[in-house]
């Protein structure tokens, strides 16, 4: 059975934002989510009205992908470097408050658990995650038929 680790990433990100937007009652935006910018690296808020479903979607498969996983090491993932003028630009850590809250709603929604070690995929969203890969790896065979072998 085919896992996050056998399709793009992209196209299962881009499926599970839509299933989260239309599926899951408890992951919405918060109030703050159109002013907010994603870190202390970039200048302006994101430009995709749909950024909170994308973002949360980003997060499930790394969680899967990279579990049991902490806010501190998703922040650094989600950084990125700051321009400072003529200076040498520098690593910057993304926004914890954003990363905190998502993890919160999929957390409520039965997808992610929390453990000592950190944030975990629940036995639901593994499910969830396997059948996306699934869909995703019988409609590629058929676009790619060379893509059979993998």
């Amino acid at each position: 059975m085919p896992t996050p680790f056998d399709v793009p990433a992209s196209i299962l990100i881009e499926r599970l934002a839509n299933y989260l937007k239309e599926e899951v009652d408890v992951v919405k935006p918060p109030a703050w989510a159109p002013y907010v910018k994603t870190g202390a690296h970039v200048q302006r808020p994101p430009q995709n009205p749909d950024w909170w479903f994308i973002r949360c979607a980003s997060i499930l498969r790394k969680v899967y992908i990279k579990g049991p996983i902490g806010i501190g090491h998703l922040r650094s993932e989600y950084g990125g470097r700051k321009d400072r003028g003529t200076r040498p630009e520098h690593h910057m850590i993304g926004g914890g408050s954003i990363i905190r809250k998502a993890l919160q709603q999929l957390e409520a929604a039965g997808l992610v658990e929390k453990t000592q070690k950190g944030r975990v995929i629940s036995r639901k969203g593994r499910q969830l995650l396997d059948r996306l890969s699934a869909e995703i790896k019988k409609d590629l065979e058929k676009v790619y038929p060379e893509l059979s072998k993998y």
